[in-house]
């Protein structure tokens, strides 16, 4: 029924919900983009995505863990055409970390061309879903900036 895919099972997984995951979108990797200070990656993201300031508000004295529960509710008001910028958001915060933090640059290009895949059973975006067949844009960033850093080296 499914072929057996061995490019996914020699991976790096693991879930952007991981804090202690260097490659995390909340792990406590404090990053500055536009003039800003930002907790993690994923306060950048939410704050960026929500409409009312009372919930970019919220999202700027959340934990890490606690942003997407304010940000990714279905019923809050997102800005016009959030779904068509989340990659160029997440691309720029998770290219922001990895220039600012040595230690994520250096593991990041240890993975070599490894496939890195974000693990989420639930979201058939950012993740690989349940069946493994979702978009995983979020290890495809990471990939793409992979690229980008052994391209600058070469």
């Amino acid at each position: 029924m499914f072929a057996h895919d061995s490019e996914k099972e020699s991976a790096l997984r693991f879930s952007r919900y991981d804090e202690n995951h260097l490659l995390s979108s909340i792990s406590p990797h404090i990053i500055k983009l536009e003039d800003q200070i930002w907790p993690s990656v994923e306060h950048y993201f939410w704050w960026h995505v929500v409409k009312k300031q009372k919930f970019r508000d919220k999202i700027l004295q959340s934990s890490a863990l606690d942003v997407r529960k304010i940000g990714g509710v279905w019923y809050r008001s997102k800005i016009a055409g959030w779904k068509e910028k989340r990659r160029v958001l997440m691309t720029r915060a998770l290219y922001t970390k990895v220039q600012m933090y040595p230690d994520i640059q250096k593991y990041l290009l240890a993975t070599q061309d490894q496939l890195i895949l974000e693990t989420s059973l639930y979201d058939y975006y950012w993740g690989i879903g349940r069946d493994q067949r979702g978009y995983n844009t979020y290890g495809q960033i990471w990939m793409d900036i992979r690229k980008r850093l052994q391209a600058s080296l070469a």
